[in-house]
C-alpha cells in the first residue's frame, strides 16, 4: 500500500477543463498544508524569525490574506478591500494562531467562491492591480503561484523549527515510485 499525503492533493483529484478550478483546487490544497503545519506549532514559534530582518510564519499568514484578498477578492471579484502590505509584515505576536487559521481558511474559501463563480467571464478581461496591467487569467495565476511560493516557505520554517519530526511529510511517495 503506498502512503498517502495527510492534505488533499491537487493531483490526486484527476484533471480539470477548467484552469479556475484547478486554481481553486490548489489553493485549498495550500490552505490545508498551511493550517498542517501551524498545528504543529505553538504561539512563540508562530512569531519566530530565523534573523531580525526575516518574516515570521505569522507575518507570511497574514501576507497570504492581504493577497489573495487583493488580487482575487478585489480584483478579480470585485470586492471592496484596502490593503495594509506593511502591517502584514511588521506584526509580531499577533494576531494568535486560531485567528489567524481561520482568517486564511476565510479568505481561501471566499477565493473559491470567486473562481467557482466566474462561469463565462473572459479570462482576457484587463485588470490593473497593484499598478501592474494584467488580466483575470494573470490575476488568478499571480495568485496560486504566490501562495504556493509563500505555502514552501512557511512549511520549511516550520521544520526548521521541528527537526526531529520525521512524521512531518507531505508528499511521503509519488504514485510512480
Amino acid at each position: 500500500m503506498e502512503p498517502t499525503s495527510p492534505v488533499g492533493l491537487a493531483l490526486d483529484q484527476g484533471p480539470l477543463s477548467s484552469f479556475t478550478r484547478l486554481a481553486a483546487r490548489y489553493l485549498r490544497e495550500y490552505r490545508e498544508k498551511i493550517e498542517l503545519g501551524l498545528s504543529r506549532l505553538d504561539e512563540e514559534q508562530l512569531w519566530w524569525r530565523p534573523r531580525l530582518e526575516a518574516n515570521s510564519i505569522g507575518n507570511l499568514v497574514l501576507h497570504l490574506e492581504g493577497n489573495l484578498s487583493l488580487w482575487i477578492l478585489s480584483a478579480v471579484g470585485g470586492l471592496p478591500y484596502e490593503r495594509d502590505r506593511r502591517a502584514e509584515f511588521e506584526a509580531d505576536g499577533m494576531p494568535g494562531k486560531q485567528e489567524l487559521l481561520r482568517r486564511l481558511k476565510v479568505v481561501v474559501a471566499r477565493c473559491i467562491e470567486i473562481l467557482d463563480d466566474l462561469g463565462n467571464t473572459t479570462l482576457s478581461t484587463h485588470l490593473e492591480v497593484q499598478g501592474y496591467e494584467t488580466n483575470i487569467l494573470g490575476a488568478i495565476f499571480h495568485a496560486t503561484e504566490h501562495t504556493s511560493y509563500h505555502t514552501g516557505q512557511i512549511l520549511y520554517l516550520v521544520k526548521v523549527q521541528l527537526p526531529d519530526d520525521a512524521t512531518f511529510e507531505l508528499y511521503p511517495q509519488h504514485r510512480s515510485e
